[in-house]
C-alpha cells in the first residue's frame, strides 16, 4: 500500500519530532508501506509555496524509489502554471492546495482553474480538511475546516479532475458524497486518517454505505500516527476484512 497523505517539514503550532524524509522512509518500511505521496507541511502556511516545493524536491531526491513529491500549487499566485509544470517534470503524481489557509473562498475561480489544469496534466489534486482537531488547535491557528462547499464546487466542474480529500470525518464525507451525482462522485476519493474505527465503527459504516472503492490509504504523518489507519482496517468487522480500497497507484495511472 502507498500512503496518499504524508508530509515532511515542521508545523507552526506545535513541535513534531522526526519530520525529515529519512524518518518518513523508515516509518514506511516499519509499517510495511511501499511508498508515499509527500507534501511540504510548512508550505500550507506560506503566502508563496514555491520555496517549499524546492525544499521538497531536494529532500526527497535520495528516496525517489519510495517518496514521491506532492508539491503545493497556489492558483491565485503569480507563476502557479510554472509550479504545475515543474510538478509534471519532476514526476509528481499529485499536487496539494490549501484554499482555507490561502484565503480562497468556496467556488474560487482560480481553484477551479487549478483543478482543470490538474486534469489536463494528469495530476491528482489533494485537499486537506484540517490539520488538527478543534479541541487541539492553537489559538493562533484561525483557519477553519475545509467545508463541503469547496469540494462540491470542484467536483461539479465539467472536467476530469481527480480529487482526494484528506482528514475528513464521517459526517463531512457523507455530506459531500450524498450531495453529488454519480458522475461527480466518480472523480472523488477520501482518505480515512481521521475516520473512527471501533467502537463507533464509522469506517465500517462508510464502507457499507458509500463503498470502500471511494477510499485511499493515508496516514497524515507526522501530524498523526502512521499505525492508525492500518489498525482501523485490521479492526473492521469480519465481513469487511477483505474489502478492497483504491490503490493510489491505480488512481495516478487513470490520469496518465
Amino acid at each position: 500500500m502507498i500512503d496518499a497523505n504524508a508530509w515532511i517539514g515542521g508545523f507552526p503550532f506545535r513541535h513534531l519530532p522526526r519530520t525529515d524524509a529519512a524518518s518518513l522512509a523508515r516509518t514506511l518500511a516499519r509499517e510495511g508501506l511501499a511508498g508515499a505521496w509527500v507534501g511540504h507541511l510548512p508550505s500550507a502556511f506560506w503566502r508563496d509555496p514555491t520555496p517549499g516545493n524546492a525544499e521538497l524536491y531536494e529532500a526527497l531526491a535520495p528516496f525517489a524509489d519510495v517518496l514521491r513529491p506532492a508539491p503545493s500549487v497556489r492558483p491565485d499566485w503569480p507563476g502557479w502554471e510554472r509550479a504545475l509544470r515543474d510538478a509534471v517534470d519532476r514526476g509528481a503524481p499529485a499536487v496539494r492546495a490549501y484554499p482555507v489557509q490561502w484565503g480562497m473562498g468556496a467556488g474560487d475561480a482560480s481553484l477551479a482553474r487549478l483543478a482543470a489544469a490538474c486534469a489536463s496534466a494528469g495530476l491528482v489534486l489533494v485537499l486537506t480538511v484540517r490539520f488538527e482537531d478543534l479541541r487541539q488547535r492553537h489559538h493562533l491557528d484561525v483557519g477553519a475546516d475545509l467545508s463541503a462547499a469547496y469540494v462540491r464546487a470542484l467536483a461539479r466542474q465539467r472536467n476530469d479532475a481527480r480529487l482526494v480529500l484528506t482528514h475528513a470525518g464521517r459526517e463531512l464525507i457523507e455530506e459531500i458524497f450524498w450531495s453529488l451525482t454519480e458522475q461527480e462522485r466518480s472523480r472523488l476519493w477520501f482518505d480515512f486518517s481521521c475516520v473512527w474505527g471501533p467502537p463507533e465503527d464509522h469506517l465500517a459504516t462508510l464502507f457499507r454505505t458509500i463503498g470502500a472503492e471511494r477510499f485511499v490509504f493515508g496516514t497524515g504523518w507526522p501530524l498523526r500516527l502512521a499505525q492508525a489507519p492500518a489498525a482501523n482496517l485490521a479492526l473492521l468487522p469480519e465481513d469487511l476484512r477483505h474489502t478492497r480500497i483504491t490503490s493510489v497507484d491505480e488512481l495516478a495511472t487513470r490520469g496518465a
